[in-house]
């Protein structure tokens, strides 16, 4: 152990002496917080493992006594202000790895938990058993769960739950959560869009591979589950450019309601919804229930001029209305419109909406994470039609992010085929992908394929 290292454990005891002569908790907490911060900033991660070993698992292995032992003495019998404290206590640490890539330690620090699960000595001592369920406790909560995502989220997902494919929306879910500590918000937030911009990058790399004519071995790897359909779905997602892409079918739809009142704009947000769809079904559907979900809501309003905050809150009204309305269980509209087979029309819905709410979009991915957790208990065999909605959705919002563009080139003429029909056949799609945050790759076009 370094000196610097020892000179904190020296902080870390007089943290604990001085507890005891002053036990307002939030100021011990706040100087237990600064500890870490110092120590994260200043150490080395194996000095730091160890200083978070000793301060929170290894005062409960050696009792000599029923005394209460080390960093316990603030906590008296209360076990949730424990578990807040320790639950920030990691994130300081995870949130100052994940910006310095030192990914490893985050596992090492999510192993430290599991080996004391493991190693865990018994006790004949009353006090240092309830300490210890306390951590035993922590281990077996959400919030733990939570935590190892960040440990384990590059694994090969092949080898794992089929939920861990979609970590990206269960990390932005914690990054919008007021209820998680500042570095959990910053740490989700930094590793979902590693994420993100990571599945991007692949599939458009598997975009412009998968059908070159360069050796296989040089060929990437499909970043979705749907196989070789994935570039069919791409090109009906990408065929609507040009003048009425839901681009600028958005912006259209934003500059004629922004002088309407609150009741009006519900009404033209219904028409703007269905607008282009095709499917009469689902049509009469969203429209009926979206109605019946808007027509009496916040009626008060109903004659104010539509502001964006009444924008945000009505989209987010909406995209509660066809996913989950109390963040447990999938709303029965959802359950609706996907039995009725269609999952790209909802997922172009719920696309429409955050074009015309950018802020919507982080309420739209905690809700995707909601849906995500519920049918987490299922086995994958048992929720295919889920999974591939979610697999449209991860799809169509990579295509539309702000920093890669698609393109459809039609390559022959197909004579047997309608103006008004698409035959994605006809097509090969192009990707533009301006890769500023990867740094071995400039900005540039990926071949066609």
């Amino acid at each position: 152990m370094t000196a610097h290292s020892l000179q904190n454990t020296q902080v870390n005891q007089h943290i604990v002496k001085e507890n005891v002569k002053r036990p307002d908790l939030q100021v011990i907490q706040d100087k237990i917080y600064s500890f870490l911060v110092e120590s994260v900033q200043q150490c080395l991660p194996e000095d730091v493992l160890q200083e978070f070993k000793l301060l929170f698992l290894d005062c409960l292995d050696s009792p000599c006594s029923d005394s209460t032992p080390g960093i316990y003495e603030i906590f008296i019998d209360n076990e949730q202000d424990f578990h807040n404290t320790l639950k920030r206590c990691c994130y300081i640490l995870v949130n100052n790895w994940e910006s310095n890539r030192k990914y490893k330690y985050i596992q090492e620090l999510v192993k430290l938990f599991a080996d004391y699960k493991a190693t865990r000595k018994q006790t004949t001592f009353t006090k240092i058993a309830i300490f210890q369920n306390w951590i035993e406790n922590f281990i077996k909560s959400e919030d733990f769960k939570e935590l190892k995502l960040f440990a384990y989220r590059n694994e090969d997902k092949s080898k794992r739950h089929w939920v861990h494919r979609y970590t990206s929306y269960l990390l932005a879910a914690q990054s919008v959560d007021q209820n998680n500590p500042k570095e959990q918000q910053e740490a989700a937030r930094k590793a979902s869009k590693q994420l993100k911009d990571k599945f991007k990058f692949e599939l458009a790399m598997y975009i412009a591979r998968s059908q070159s004519t360069a050796s296989n071995k040089t060929r990437y790897k499909n970043p979705s589950v749907l196989g070789d359909d994935v570039l069919r779905l791409i090109k009906a997602i990408v065929v609507k450019k040009g003048v009425f892409s839901y681009e600028n079918i958005a912006n259209i739809f934003l500059k004629q309601t922004q002088n309407q009142t609150f009741k009006d704009f519900k009404d033209s947000l219904e028409k703007y919804l269905i607008f282009s769809v095709q499917q009469p079904t689902f049509v009469e559907t969203l429209q009926q229930q979206v109605s019946e979900k808007l027509s009496a809501w916040k009626s008060e309003y109903d004659e104010i001029i539509i502001s964006k905050d009444l924008l945000l809150r009505t989209c987010n009204r909406v995209i509660d209305c066809l996913t989950t309305e109390n963040g447990r269980e999938p709303s029965p509209l959802f359950i609706l419109l996907l039995s009725q087979g269609h999952p790209l029309t909802l997922v172009i819905v719920l696309l429409k909406i955050i074009l015309i709410c950018k802020n919507s979009r982080s309420h739209l991915e905690a809700r995707i994470a909601n849906l995500i957790r519920y049918y987490d208990k299922y086995p994958e065999e048992e929720c295919q039609w889920f999974i591939n909605f979610i697999e449209i959705f991860n799809i169509t919002l990579a295509i539309y992010a702000e920093n890669v563009e698609y393109n459809l080139v039609k390559i022959e003429a197909d004579q047997q085929t309608s103006e008004f029909q698409f035959n994605p056949d006809a097509y090969r799609v192009f990707s533009q992908l301006k890769l500023g945050q990867y740094s071995r790759v400039k900005s540039q076009y990926i071949c066609l394929i």
